[in-house]
């Protein structure tokens, strides 16, 4: 039974310290940074994570967790039941991009046109590291942890389809009091970043399909060009944000695709854009979306097409909310652990992520948060020369690579404070240590 309120809240004052569950890291250090080189140099796409998978289990199996594989194909969970208290989740995504790396690094993606652009190698790891570390310190917590390897958040399916596959409904684990998660960042490693209510935005991603009618490319006059028609869409569309949204709500409408045709003097029958839409407010979304459809069929009309569009979502994203309560108390032992000066809030970033559908499915509070991972000197130096979009790669770029130290030590550091800071302290009852560390609960 958890001991949270309806708040989701525990008291601060009886939670297990960190600091003797992270005293084994310094010796754990050098294998985590081989894992994450490892993970870096063998990337791999959404529901194909096979590998990455495969080690994720090994490693939770030799720590004791009760691990189960294959949920919605590639996703992987481990539980620890470490006596009465708060169910808590940790959760990692796996999947890298379609991205061909320009690192220059030795332990650089070997996998043409494949790569870890967004950072979820370093995810797994911490993750990983936090695990091990956890169990290794269980008399030192009570509760039941769950470890979550997450597929094909890039593409915002992995976390419903683990749903959609039983993960709460069908007991592959408990269902969590509290989810947390975090995400490394373009800013200075060493730092951890936060911020309160709806840190990220929805998404949503579309392909429209005009149908024209194709000809020679020198009788245009026979034709109906799906080209022009999708060509104004594309700069008609960007007056959605700029005359129907008000200026406090913030909107992103980028088109980042469009195909048609396949030689110069050859009009085809049909072009295809592809856009994403990032909205905060469900109102605003549907209005941005109504609009978006207006647009699209008012082109093809003003074009004198005889079919209209025709739109797919290729999928979805929801706001991402943090748990006002969970965050304070997990920064309590952020502060705590890295000193006040470590954080700093954060505007909503209009970026998405799919880890608030574990949290919402469980009726659960979540806090997700931003980890640093870029050398410090250069971040500090590109932000003192108003160059930080210039000199210093985002995430989902082939130049994204994070520093090893102290990206990964801050981060197994964080998960693991983030979740003793949710979980029990021993029980009262509990007997005498184990020799392999454990509590031996009664």
């Amino acid at each position: 039974m958890s001991d949270r309120d309806k708040t989701g809240s525990t008291d601060h004052a009886a939670k297990p310290a960190p600091a003797a569950v992270l005293t084994p890291l310094d010796d754990r250090l050098a294998d985590l940074v081989a894992l994450y080189e490892d993970l870096h140099r063998h990337p791999e796409l959404g529901f194909q994570e096979t590998r990455t998978a495969a080690e994720a289990a090994r490693r939770l199996t030799g720590c004791g967790y009760d691990v189960t594989t294959g949920i919605a194909g590639t996703g992987v969970v481990g539980v620890l039941r470490n006596g009465p208290g708060p169910v808590a989740l940790l959760r990692a995504d796996m999947d890298a991009l379609p991205v061909t790396e320009d690192s220059g690094l030795d332990y650089a993606s070997t996998v043409p046109g494949r790569m870890h652009a967004c950072g979820h190698d370093v995810h797994v790891t911490c993750l990983l590291g936090a695990a091990d570390l956890l169990a290794a310190g269980r008399a030192h917590w009570s509760g039941t942890l769950i470890v979550l390897f997450q597929p094909a958040e890039e593409v915002g399916s992995g976390a419903r389809a683990m749903l959609d596959a039983g993960l709460y409904s069908k007991g592959l684990v408990p269902t969590p009091d509290v989810v947390l998660a975090q995400h490394v960042a373009p800013f200075g490693a060493g730092l951890i970043a936060y911020c309160p209510g709806a840190c990220m935005a929805a998404a949503d991603s579309l392909e429209i399909t005009f149908h024209g009618s194709g000809g020679h490319g020198s009788r245009p006059e026979t034709t109906i060009d799906p080209i022009l028609m999708a060509a104004s869409f594309v700069q008609r569309v960007q007056s959605v944000v700029a005359r129907e949204v008000a200026p406090k709500d913030r909107v992103v409408v980028t088109v980042g695709s469009f195909h048609a045709g396949d030689t110069a003097n050859v009009i085809p029958d049909r072009a295809v854009v592809r856009l994403s839409v990032r909205t905060f407010d469900e109102t605003v979304r549907a209005a941005v979306l109504a609009a978006i459809d207006r647009i699209a069929r008012a082109e093809a009309a003003a074009s004198g097409a005889d079919r209209a569009p025709g739109t797919e979502v290729l999928d979805s994203f929801p706001v991402t909310v943090n748990d006002s309560t969970t965050l304070r108390e997990v920064n309590e032992r952020f502060t705590e652990l890295f000193g006040e000066q470590r954080l700093f809030a954060y505007e909503p970033a209009t970026g998405s992520e799919d880890a608030g559908l574990l949290a919402t499915a469980a009726g659960a509070p979540l806090y997700y948060w931003w980890l640093g991972g870029w050398d410090p000197e250069a971040f500090q130096t590109a932000l003192a020369a108003g160059r930080l979009a210039q000199d210093i790669p985002s995430n989902h770029s082939p130049r994204f690579v994070p520093v090893v130290r102290p990206t990964l030590t801050m981060g197994v550091e964080a998960l693991t404070a983030a979740a003793l800071s949710r979980l029990a302290p021993p029980a009262k009852d509990a007997g005498q240590t184990r020799q392999d560390g454990s509590a031996a609960v009664v």
